[in-house]
């Protein structure tokens, strides 16, 4: 049996990939104990998961909501500014103090969020192996590729790599102290010097959901870079009650956990439904109240929700809406539903300007996207057959990638250990 530690970020998309991980460790018979800020442990769905609080003094019980809603609407440079704070704040809680957690728990490996580059720098402090797992779309850096929060297509020409260059090194200023964390920790550490994310990510192992063929063109990735594609616990909730009666096309909006309280570019998605004469289902995640429901059905919607079965709805669904959440673009390709990308915060420019790359769907500037400009999108993604025919493809990229029992699998191979469980089997 290994005792993994999981340092990644507190946002749920985030704990869930981390989540499907632990669970395929804890069938195998090892021990998983996530290290995270005291609100998170409300948060984690796996019961059998340890947890290990840090950040009792700097994090306290009911920080995280501030953290959250921060990063759902962050603004403009004043707000984007208080939100790297946040990260820069959440590394040094880590670099501070889960060395001392991670060694009184005995934890043997470190399973880290490209994200959080603490997960890094910690395990190398402590001198125990870890895995690097992109969650988001992943931060190695190559000059052909823009970096995750560009919306630019990917251009393999000079002109493409300088755009990259010199954004990379606007990127970087931006994220300054952040940087200066990274850095002041390394060197305590003993490290050599590091100032960025990439710079953090396991020589062992790294695991990403990004499928080659929704990303760029890669020339650089390192040999133990590994695809693995969603990473996903099974799920009992994969019912879908909505009563759809007739032939008329069914389109899915959902902004994720995060955005899901956009009411004003909700109300002009339902309008373009109303107008295209197509079944909607909204899910907002709980960021909406019930009079704000009430309004979005009669702008056209035919069912509003706080959360639904994604999956599920996506499996009927003939189009998606989405804020280009990494998640919910890989869910529609599994469905082999085209999707139409209003990207919003993080990523969700770099998901947008690969789900157009791979002809998976169309992207729209949210501050744009008038309900005559989503009508014109939809019209195109539900009457050009080529759209789906492309997702469906990169579906079965999707299923094949192995998702979080190829992670774990991977993971032990790495390390050179096997499953207690399967030993036992095999040695009962």
């Amino acid at each position: 049996m290994t005792h993994f530690a999981v340092i990644a970020l507190p946002f749920h998309s985030h704990l869930r990939a981390m989540e499907a991980i632990a669970a395929e460790l804890l069938a195998r018979g090892h021990q998983v104990t996530l290290v995270q800020q005291a609100d998170v442990a409300a948060a984690v769905q796996l019961p059998q998961l340890g947890f290990a609080q840090v950040g009792a003094a700097s994090h306290p019980t009911g920080s995280l909501t501030a953290v959250i809603n921060r990063a759902a609407r962050p603004g403009g440079p004043w707000g984007i500014r208080r939100v790297i704070a946040d990260m820069a704040a959440s590394t040094e809680m880590f670099c501070r103090e889960a060395p001392g957690v991670v060694r009184a728990m005995g934890a043997e490996v470190v399973i880290a969020d490209q994200m959080e580059p603490a997960g890094g720098l910690v395990a190398d402090y402590l001198g125990v192996p870890f895995v690097s797992v992109a969650c988001a779309l992943p931060v190695n850096r190559e000059p052909w590729i823009p970096l995750p929060v560009m919306p630019w297509r990917y251009l393999a020409t000079p002109w493409g790599e300088q755009l990259n260059l010199h954004s990379s090194r606007v990127y970087d200023q931006m994220m300054r102290a952040h940087a200066d964390v990274i850095a002041r920790y390394a060197a305590a550490f003993g490290l050599p010097p590091r100032q960025r994310l990439d710079e953090c990510l396991s020589p062992l192992l790294q695991l990403s959901q990004t499928i080659h063929g929704l990303d760029f063109p890669r020339s650089a990735l390192p040999a133990h870079f590994k695809v693995v594609g969603p990473l996903r616990t099974a799920s009992a909730d994969t019912s879908f009650d909505v009563p759809i009666t007739d032939s008329r096309p069914f389109v899915f909006a959902s902004f994720g956990t995060l955005q899901g309280d956009r009411f004003g570019l909700f109300k002009r998605i339902a309008a373009a439904c109303r107008e295209l004469d197509v079944h909607l289902l909204i899910a907002h995640c709980g960021r909406l109240g019930s009079r704000q429901e009430r309004r979005l059905l009669n702008a056209g919607a035919n069912w509003v929700t706080d959360f639904a079965p994604q999956r599920a709805v996506l499996a009927r669904a003939d189009a998606l809406i989405t804020h280009a959440g990494l998640n919910t673009v890989l869910d529609a390709l599994e469905a082999g539903v085209p999707s139409l990308a209003l990207p919003i915060a993080f990523d969700q420019p770099g998901v947008a300007a690969r789900v157009v790359h791979a002809g998976v769907g169309l992207k729209l500037d949210p501050r744009l996207a008038s309900r005559g400009r989503i009508v014109q999108a939809l019209r195109r993604l539900l009457g050009e057959p080529d759209f789906a025919r492309r997702a469906r493809g990169l579906g079965e990229e999707v299923r094949a990638a192995g998702g979080a029992p190829r992670a774990a699998q991977l993971i032990e191979q790495a390390l050179g250990v096997g499953s207690p469980v399967t030993q036992g089997v095999k040695h009962g």
